[in-house]
């Protein structure tokens, strides 16, 4: 398996004339290293991710150890991800929400202990999510990608607004995982951050690769020494060092920051504190420091002559797409003789960098070689069979634009298409260049590649003959997928729920109101029994506690999209059937246990007040317990589903509300009107259709069941929930299909 992460040709969707955030981005992160993605404030670093994370639309295709995350599993478990701040309930505990995204991971509830310990939240177990500082949310965030033990680590800007002590930390941990044959990938604007803590560099600019570069080599290209001085004079002081640099010919480049702050590029602190010593100018603050390029950094200052071999801006945009309508991978040269089929099955020495460096008879800039040479056929659209596999009909072109194959004749190439040779291209055994050689001027933009013979298409048997068959130029597309849902939905729904207090809160609330409305209704008389028991005002549409019922079932789906614990990149909840059945026994055994509490207070405090005489039980006690308890499990589903449609905790406590006030009046005036035939003796004739003596008194249930549904309330909620059931499957399918 490769223990790599290689990306290919990431491009994101264009909106309306704007260009895309990230165009043809290919590198890849090995095992075992930290790679930096680096880049200034909209250079397209999250956008990156987001493509190869597949949590947004666009084209390229990732391959995490060979497989792309849509084929993989459990993608948790491979790769931990750490976008933004950790979107937990801010009521839930430290320890509750890593013991809950155990139950989503499916591992071991001790797993939780562990990388509490491993990131120093030990003593924080117990504090709410919503109390933690940045700090410490960056350390839950860390122990959250690393619950499920992956091999990857992705993190976006893990080190924003964190302290010096805690960004050392968190870079620790980072190089711990990597040291432990991990792999490393985490984004930030800061060059020195990168060049200090990452082992490869890749460097985006305005959504582009402009280099792909070990850490030493980075810091020794990309960064420069420079001389930051802070005087009131700033003005004069710039003027003065700029005067005498040209008297004494030097090349200094001074830059003018916020304030009264200079940064001076090609001198030394002597020569600054000197020149100001002389004139008498004041002088806050000298000292030197290690800085990126400055303004100006891909472009050559017009003032600086130009140096023969000094690499450009162009020079270092990789090639991307180019050959005829072929996807070639970024960093593959085609050499004369060989096709792209040689390039990706040729097995990579030992000895061999994962980045080729070009030669002297090489014309682009050093590309990454690694992320094609572990590509397969199957992931690269147009590329020919691996070896062993059934032979075509296609070969290299040769320099006259013929192709051969073993005794077939040569044909010509299609119209249009062209092929190059170059008088420069570099021997096979070649010796690759020495890590000083400079860069070349980059490809043309037509797309072929100097040095190197563009392979044709393959070409496809038609009639007896052989034509070329039509190759996309672009990479595949990206689509956004739903996330998987939590491998223990019962547990994670459990721990869910328990976990914090908004569900104990509403079941008091519930219990406390109706007491005090059994009693005065009591005490105001000509309240049947059973409406006593159930605290249900004939004024009112729904008791206490079918409306906290209803309101426990919105919760259910309401904070998850309002917490997305489950997607925390995603930003969404997982329409999936298991979780769905999940919260739907959740929600109707504490719909249940609420009924039957809120009946037996009822009762005990009816008892106190007025007697025995207003606790007595029905005689037909059975027949409305049946629907006291269907009638709050009901609206309990009622919430959970139109939570899951609407996405909102108060769409779903509405739907609850409006069964009463809007559909009942509905389903009243159906069954209200004249009929003809009535269902009368329906248990009697079930029997003798199916020829059984019906269990432990199964006429009896039935017969309550049906008197159940003949009630308005109740044909009203069945109605409901059927037509809410309905719309969430609707919704779901309709998410798969996209």
């Amino acid at each position: 398996m490769l223990q790599v992460i290689q990306a290919f040709g990431l491009t994101s969707n264009s909106r309306k004339a704007h260009p895309p955030a990230v165009n043809d981005v290919s590198f890849e992160a090995h095992a075992g290293r930290v790679t930096a993605l680096l880049g200034a404030p909209r250079a397209g670093k999250t956008t990156a991710l987001r493509l190869m994370l597949e949590l947004q639309q666009g084209r390229g295709i990732t391959h995490f150890r060979g497989r792309p995350l849509h084929r993989i599993a459990h993608p948790s478990r491979e790769v931990g991800v750490l976008l933004g701040d950790v979107p937990g309930h801010p009521a839930r505990s430290v320890r509750g929400h890593l013991r809950m995204l155990c139950a989503a991971a499916g591992v071991p509830v001790r797993r939780a202990d562990e990388v509490l310990e491993v990131t120093g939240l030990v003593s924080l177990r117990e504090e709410r999510l919503g109390t933690l500082s940045r700090g410490m949310d960056r350390r839950l965030g860390l122990a959250c990608a690393l619950l499920p033990d992956p091999h990857t680590l992705v993190l976006d800007a893990p080190v924003n607004g964190l302290s010096a002590r805690e960004a050392r930390w968190l870079h620790d941990m980072l190089r711990a995982h990597a040291t432990q044959g991990g792999t490393v990938l985490f984004t930030t604007a800061e060059p020195k951050e990168a060049a200090r803590n990452a082992d490869r560099v890749v460097t985006l600019e305005r959504g582009r690769l402009v280099a792909d570069q070990e850490a030493v080599e980075f810091a020794r290209t990309r960064l420069r020494p420079r001389v930051a001085v802070r005087t009131p004079h700033a003005a004069r002081l710039a003027a003065l060092l700029t005067k005498e640099a040209r008297a004494d010919r030097r090349s200094v480049e001074i830059v003018r920051e916020e304030g009264n702050r200079l940064s001076v590029y090609g001198s030394t602190t002597a020569d600054i504190g000197d020149a100001a010593f002389r004139h008498g100018i004041l002088v806050h603050q000298l000292a030197d420091e290690v800085g990126d390029m400055g303004p100006g950094a891909g472009t050559r200052p017009a003032d600086r002559p130009e140096v023969p071999g000094d690499p450009g801006p162009a020079d270092r945009t990789p090639a991307g797409w180019r050959g005829q309508g072929r996807w070639i991978p970024e960093g593959v040269r085609l050499q004369p003789g060989r096709g792209l089929s040689a390039i990706l099955r040729r097995p990579r020495a030992a000895h061999e960098s994962p980045l080729a460096t070009e030669g002297p008879g090489d014309s682009e800039a050093p590309l990454p070689v690694g992320a094609a040479s572990a590509a397969t056929s199957r992931d690269l659209p147009g590329t020919p069979p691996p070896e062993g596999a059934p032979a075509r009909a296609d070969g290299p072109v040769e320099s006259d634009g013929h192709a051969t194959d073993g005794g077939t004749e040569p044909i010509a190439p299609a119209p249009g298409a062209e092929t190059t040779t170059s008088a420069t291209a570099q021997a096979p055994d070649a010796a690759p260049a020495s890590p000083g050689a400079a860069a070349k001027p980059a490809a043309p933009a037509s797309g072929r590649v100097p040095g190197a013979r563009q392979e044709a298409g393959p070409l496809r048997r038609r009639a007896g003959s052989l034509t070329p068959a039509p190759l996309s130029p672009l990479p595949p597309p990206i689509s956004v997928r739903p996330a998987p849902s939590p491998l223990r939905p019962l547990r994670y729904e459990l721990r869910r729920a328990a976990g914090i207090g908004t569900g104990f809160l509403t079941c008091g609330a519930v219990l406390a109101v109706s007491a005090v409305t059994a009693v005065l209704l009591a005490r105001v008389g000509h309240t049947s029994q059973a409406r006593l028991f159930a605290a249900w005002p004939r004024e009112v549409p729904l008791p206490p506690a079918a409306v906290g019922a209803g309101l426990l079932g919105a919760l259910a789906f309401g904070e998850e999209f309002r917490h997305p614990a489950l997607a925390a990149d995603r930003g969404s909840v997982p329409r999936r059937l298991g979780l769905l059945t999940a919260k739907l026994l959740v929600s109707g055994a504490t719909a249940m246990m609420l009924a039957f509490l809120t009946v037996g207070c009822d009762a005990e405090v009816l008892y106190v007040v007025y007697g025995r005489e207003l606790a007595e039980v029905p005689a037909d006690w059975f027949s409305l317990s049946l629907s006291w308890f269907g009638l709050v499990v009901g609206c309990a589903w009622a919430g959970v589903l139109a939570a899951g449609v609407f996405r909102s905790t108060t769409a779903g406590l509405a739907a609850v509300l409006a069964v009463p006030v809007v559909v009942v009046p509905v389903v009243q005036k159906l069954l209200g009107g004249p009929a003809v035939r009535t269902a009368a003796g329906l248990p009697v004739r079930m029997r003798e259709v199916f020829l059984l003596q019906w269990p432990f008194g199964g006429e009896r249930y039935l017969a309550a069941a049906a008197r159940v549904l003949a009630q308005p309330v109740g044909g009203a909620l069945t109605l409901s929930l059927t037509a809410l059931l309905c719309a969430y499957l609707l919704t779901t399918l309709r998410s798969r299909v996209r």
